[in-house]
């Protein structure tokens, strides 16, 4: 690994990214803004966001842009929510038709202070995408929601086509990591969805980079495929402001593939790792996945 003359860690050039067209992203952010919505891609500073906006391609983050926590890893701004719209769930149905999306991913930042941490608005979102784009697949990226499985049914309930959950990291860093989560927790949230829906694919993600070791990787992987998790996601860490937790190490590319073969065999239906590979980045390769499931 180089090192800069400050003492952190030099940039990889893979995590240089081209921003992608201007006028593509300069479109996709105005139909987002005249609608009121969000984007992960925006809020989180996903190094992606120039290619996904260009495709045009977005995962659409409900319930505002505050979260009531606060990981070391996350970039979205943690305080007091505001209010549910409403009429968000229709207002992110309209705005996929009009863009013509073939698969949508839904995701939000935490709503610890409702009293179903939003999974009725979840619930709802579905179901209006469903009404507007019956031919599209449907993905969620949620929250925990303290770990009360009995959430999840208002989401079972719309069948999405995908239900993720990520648990971010290994274990032993949950306390610097993801201090307001917990790793079993998380565990019990996808074994549950699994349960209610047999159908639907279970998804989850872990970056590296954070200081975890190789054995704590592949026992994650193992915990995962024990709770029924189909499709995994496997990305670098990268800071995305100086108030987030510093990067240990920057992986090479040639143990992001070698990760990815021993989750392949270990089971996982489909499987993207690379450094760069975010949670929604190019999930509408997941589509194949859908197709070859039902298959």
């Amino acid at each position: 690994m180089e090192y800069l003359s400050n003492g952190n860690l030099r940039l990889p050039k893979w995590a240089k990214r081209k921003i992608g067209s201007r006028g593509s992203i300069h479109k996709m952010k105005e139909v987002l803004r005249r609608e009121g919505l969000h984007t992960v891609c925006e809020e989180a500073s996903c190094p992606n966001i120039g290619e996904c906006f260009s495709k045009p391609t977005a995962t659409f983050m409900i319930m505002g842009n505050v979260c009531t926590r606060n990981c070391g890893f996350c970039d979205v701004t943690p305080g007091t929510p505001k209010l549910l719209d409403p009429e968000e769930p229709l207002k992110i149905a309209r705005v996929s038709k009009q863009l013509g999306l073939g698969h949508v991913v839904i995701t939000s930042v935490t709503r610890d202070d409702l009293h179903d941490g939003g999974a009725g608005h979840f619930g709802s979102t579905i179901k209006e995408l469903r009404n507007a784009i019956p031919e599209a697949s449907i993905e969620v990226l949620t929250p925990d929601f303290k770990g009360d499985v009995s959430l999840l049914e208002p989401i079972a309930r719309e069948r999405p086509d995908i239900f993720n959950h990520n648990v971010e990291t290994v274990p032993r860093l949950y306390s610097v990591v993801r201090p307001q989560a917990d790793y079993e927790r998380s565990l019990k949230i996808l074994k549950s969805m699994k349960s209610l829906e047999p159908g639907i694919i279970t998804k989850s993600g872990i970056m590296l980079g954070l200081g975890e070791t190789r054995e704590e990787v592949l026992s994650v992987m193992d915990d995962l495929r024990t709770v029924g998790c189909d499709v995994l996601t496997i990305g670098q860490y990268l800071r995305p402001s100086k108030g987030n937790l510093p990067v240990v190490e920057y992986v090479e590319e040639a143990v992001f593939a070698e990760y990815g073969d021993i989750a392949r065999k270990k089971g996982f239906i489909h499987v993207a790792s690379a450094p760069l590979v975010r949670s929604s980045f190019n999930a509408e390769e997941i589509g194949k996945v859908i197709k070859r499931k039902d298959n």
